[in-house]
């Protein structure tokens, strides 16, 4: 089961509620809503509501999401497994893979794929969720840990609540930095004009911060490595679009790609962990999938 909870804002006052949740969560359609609301997981203020409710300013919304046992199936998929033992399983994700199932992506996803190559998920998050301790966007390639047992999950997730997990990520950014590396501290929450989008917002936001440093540059073009200390929904993303640096091929923020990528150009590049049953640091590195590469490899031809 998973619980999400949302405040109404002023500039949201009067809206169905079906419609604003809709916008509000990118996993939710509009119908599985409706289906929510008719069983009763969705209250305003603690009350039961209908579809056609119009919410109110301050109220607060809860909706409880449960996946049940028989939505989940083991489906054969071929994984690019980086590492693995008894306790976790490391993998290089492809860029058109969903990590974890939701309306529309119920046998697509890797977790269906780790079902089907591990007899046992943790089972921390129920079932909708087994072993997931973190996540990548969609079309977003790169590291990814799964937890094998439930010892392990718990371990993991107070590391990464922590913040003593280590991530890097490669990013192909359009234009070319004035400074060899540097630090981005700036606040994201939901952007108040498109509620399906992340931005950069003095308030209702939460602290974000990146650091980079220039791998490779490239006419136009520039290949950073960054270092997430926060772990933000699209943070890399927002954070150079705002510095008016896009991520290649991210149209949902500002990328104005003319190297042909079919998806942003950002890679979980190196993860760093303590073993959750050795305590071992362990210093995990997956290679760019090779769309990233291709693209790369035009551009040194132009320099």
């Amino acid at each position: 089961m998973e619980e999400k909870k949302i405040k109404v804002e002023k500039k949201d006052q009067g809206k169905r509620i079906d419609k604003y949740l809709a916008a509000e969560f990118d996993d939710l359609s509009r119908a599985f809503i409706q289906k929510l609301i008719a069983e009763g997981k969705i209250t305003v203020n603690g009350n039961l509501v209908d579809k056609s409710y119009r919410i109110d300013v301050g109220e607060l919304l809860k909706i409880i999401v449960e996946a049940k046992e028989s939505e989940i199936k083991a489906v054969e998929m071929e994984l690019d497994i980086v590492y693995e033992d008894q306790d976790i399983i490391v993998i290089n994700k492809n860029a058109d893979r969903v990590v974890h199932p939701a309306p529309g992506h119920y046998n697509d996803t890797i977790v269906n794929a780790m079902l089907a190559h591990v007899d046992n998920l943790s089972a921390i998050n129920g079932v909708k969720r087994p072993g997931i301790v973190h996540r990548l966007d969609k079309d977003t390639s790169g590291l990814l840990i799964v937890a094998k047992n439930d010892k392990s999950h718990k371990n993991l997730a107070q590391q990464f609540k922590k913040r003593s997990v280590e991530k890097y990520y490669y990013a192909l950014i359009e234009g070319n930095l004035v400074y060899e590396k540097g630090k981005i501290d700036a606040p994201i929450g939901r952007d108040p004009n498109n509620r399906k989008k992340m931005a950069v917002r003095k308030h209702h936001s939460k602290n974000a911060v990146s650091r980079f440093k220039i791998i490779e540059e490239f006419k136009n073009h520039t290949l950073v490595e960054v270092k997430i200390e926060t772990g933000r929904t699209h943070q890399i993303r927002v954070h150079f679009s705002y510095l008016d640096y896009p991520v290649v091929g991210d149209k949902k923020y500002g990328s104005k790609d003319e190297l042909g990528a079919k998806r942003q150009l950002l890679h979980a590049k190196r993860l760093i962990i303590t073993h959750p049953r050795t305590g071992e640091k362990m210093d995990f590195e997956a290679e760019l999938k090779s769309d990233f590469k291709a693209i790369l490899a035009e551009l040194r031809k132009r320099k």
